[in-house]
């Protein structure tokens, strides 16, 4: 039995907990994944995969204005929201509760093992930089794949939100790329020095000579480039021809899988390959993609 004074101690930590802020957003945000879950039970896998992105977006955008607490991570770029934590935990807590033998894998830390052979790759808010900066080029992003995350088999459904524009692209195994339930035309096929591509190179590789020649190898042949800063939205837009292709290094699952499925499903092709003493990853039409594939392998030979 508790002493006096414990239960006075007791109480005054059940005080405490009850007005920290933390404590407070993520009750609501489980109470959210519980509601969410109710109404959405029934859904498979591409009607869940959207509608956890449209929700995890709005959470994210409300607490932006609300005002957010900020940490770094690798370096002063890469920064991490309680924004992102909490759109992440939404996500989990439904997953968790409406397909708990799928395994999670998240860019802020969520990890729970597989039991049926697919794993939800999530990024609740990529793009963060933008999205701390009071930018709009930011989205919530997964794909729900088969097999192992890093070369997976399948990947069975992909969604992307962006909530400034108000757009969801969505495709999966054998479905055709759509934006808000339209499907898209297919990836305009032109020449590398005819396209836009968007990329990014980290300043810390600028002055590393061999990624920087690999990279300007590519850049140098194209009509124009943009650096945006959100894989996803960048893939996304290659997708309906926003952009006409893209190319980054080492990039994550969680950055290129739901983007990788949506520039397929449009018609457009991806490959990965090692340059510069570095894996780049490729996403265009098939001739632009085979251009750039083309001449990353040449860098390495000159």
């Amino acid at each position: 039995m508790n002493s006096p004074a414990n239960s006075t101690s007791d109480s005054t930590s059940d005080e405490h907990s009850a007005h920290d802020p933390q404590v407070e957003l993520d009750k609501a945000i489980d109470a959210t994944a519980k509601a969410f879950m109710v109404a959405h039970v029934s859904d498979d896998d591409g009607q869940l995969a959207q509608a956890l992105v449209l929700n995890a977006g709005r959470i994210a955008w409300r607490l932006r204005e609300k005002g957010l607490e900020q940490d770094t991570k690798t370096s002063i770029s890469d920064v991490v929201t309680n924004a992102d934590r909490a759109a992440e935990r939404f996500i989990a807590a439904v997953l968790e509760g409406i397909r708990a033998e799928d395994g999670i894998v998240g860019e802020e830390g969520t990890r729970t093992r597989s039991r049926s052979g697919r794993n939800w790759v999530i990024d609740p808010v990529d793009g963060t930089y933008n999205f701390a900066s009071g930018s709009d080029y930011w989205c919530s992003a997964l794909a729900l794949v088969r097999g192992a995350v890093d070369d997976p088999d399948e990947i069975i459904a992909a969604a992307v939100h962006r909530p400034a524009m108000g757009y969801t692209w969505f495709s999966g195994s054998g479905l055709r790329t759509t934006r808000d339930g339209k499907e898209l035309a297919p990836i305009d096929d032109r020449t590398l020095d005819k396209s836009c591509v968007g990329t990014y190179l980290h300043p810390t590789c600028m002055d590393k000579e061999p990624t920087q020649r690999a990279w300007h190898s590519v850049l140098s042949n194209v009509a124009t480039l943009r650096m945006l800063g959100a894989g996803s939205v960048d893939l996304a837009s290659v997708a309906d021809g926003t952009l006409h292709a893209w190319m980054q290094h080492s990039v994550p699952a969680w950055d290129w899988l739901p983007g990788k499925a949506l520039v397929e499903g449009a018609g457009g092709a991806t490959a990965i390959q090692f340059a510069g003493g570095v894996r780049w990853h490729i996403a265009g039409n098939q001739r632009t993609v085979a251009e750039i594939v083309d001449i990353l392998k040449g860098t390495d030979h000159d």
